[in-house]
């Protein structure tokens, strides 16, 4: 008796723990991202001409499996909305958006425009995205309606407004101008409010500041020569969210571009001699996760936990989609050995990982 009696207790404890370890696998979130496969088709000689075909869409990873939740080849730039629910992304140079499991699929901007760069604001309720007249153009900043509805400007300077970010609160954007001058350029700070007031410029320096994120205490950004070439640098700063106190974090052996912030707004990643590095923002020394592939241009994330990254890197010749842990620099390959290259594929520039509610005890 007393053996069935604990047959049954070691049955009812193991009931009770699946759903603790099932939400523990929920907690991880899916990282999504975009990927294009061209196939050519050469034909015999004189006949028609070759043939290119594009196949391709978003792809999420979770758990070890890969899925496809689009399957149009233009789709490109995924970012969650901060729930977690929501996937903006720009196909064809429209904003659209879907539901994390790809389904629910909406329109939200549209016209000859150029559109770009989509961020699901802090209380879901709006997109900021770029939004060009031609290619390689001069971008204003727009906004239009998570669910669709009216796009309106938010900054439209004649200035080339770009990179935007927007606030944990909600309550500011900061994004990069580039004054044209001279054949050449000036990248600056600005911060707007989300309804389009409160323009300030936040910096003045005569050298350039890009690529900024929010933390805890301010603004993290790159600071040096933005200009892609053997001229370009880069240094990290960071500032008060008013533009006040600049001061150094990352400086003085070779270019730092700042690449994301964690959600608690403490820690740093950025890019450095083809390396992705990590460090907590204020005193310290940074610390190097990994090598990333020559020539990449794929962001590298935070998970919604702060404990993992999410990057792009090159493991024995194959392209593979990998989270590091921040503290042990231990890397797990997202998407179980399947190189994401293979057959000539190419991933697009934008990772985006699913935010998920932590819990608190």
């Amino acid at each position: 008796m007393n053996r069935v009696r604990n047959i049954v207790l070691l049955a009812l404890v193991a009931l009770l723990a699946l759903p603790a370890f099932a939400s523990a696998a929920r907690s991880t979130g899916a990282v999504v991202f975009s990927r294009v496969t061209v196939t050519t088709t050469t034909p015999k000689e004189g006949t028609t001409p070759e043939v290119k075909e594009e196949k391709g869409g978003l792809f999420a990873v979770r758990d070890g499996r890969l899925n496809q939740l689009t399957e149009n080849a233009a789709d490109t730039e995924p970012s969650f909305s901060p729930d977690g629910r929501t996937i903006a992304f720009v196909r064809d140079g429209d904003v659209y958006s879907v539901r994390a499991d790809g389904s629910g699929e909406r329109h939200l901007s549209s016209g000859g425009e150029l559109d770009s760069a989509p961020l699901v604001s802090p209380n879901g309720r709006f997109v900021v995205f770029e939004r060009r007249t031609v290619e390689g153009g001069s971008a204003d900043l727009y906004t239009v309606g998570a669910k669709g509805g009216g796009v309106r400007p938010l900054v439209a300077t004649g200035n080339d407004e770009h990179d935007a970010t927007i606030a944990p609160d909600g309550r500011g954007i900061v994004f990069v101008s580039t004054v044209a001058s001279g054949g050449g350029g000036s990248d600056d700070l600005y911060s707007v409010r989300p309804n389009g007031g409160s323009l300030v410029r936040l910096t003045a320096t005569g050298i350039d500041e890009f690529s900024p994120r929010y933390f805890a205490g301010g603004i993290v950004y790159s600071r040096g020569e933005s200009t892609e070439g053997p001229a370009a640098y880069a240094d990290v700063f960071t500032m008060r969210g008013n533009g006040t106190h600049a001061k150094p974090l990352v400086s003085g052996v070779g270019s730092a571009y700042v690449e994301d912030v964690s959600p608690n707004g403490h820690t740093v990643i950025f890019r450095r001699d083809r390396g992705l590095w990590v460090k907590r923002i204020g005193e310290g020394r940074a610390r190097k996760l990994t090598e990333l592939p020559d020539g990449s241009k794929t962001n590298s994330v935070f998970s919604s936990d702060g404990k993992r990254v999410a990057a792009i890197v090159q493991v024995e010749g194959e392209t593979q989609l990998v989270a590091i842990d921040v503290q042990t620099g231990r890397r797990t390959d997202l998407a179980s050995g399947a190189d994401l290259a293979e057959g000539g594929s190419e991933i697009g520039p934008t990772i985006s990982w699913q935010p998920v509610p932590q819990r608190t005890r």
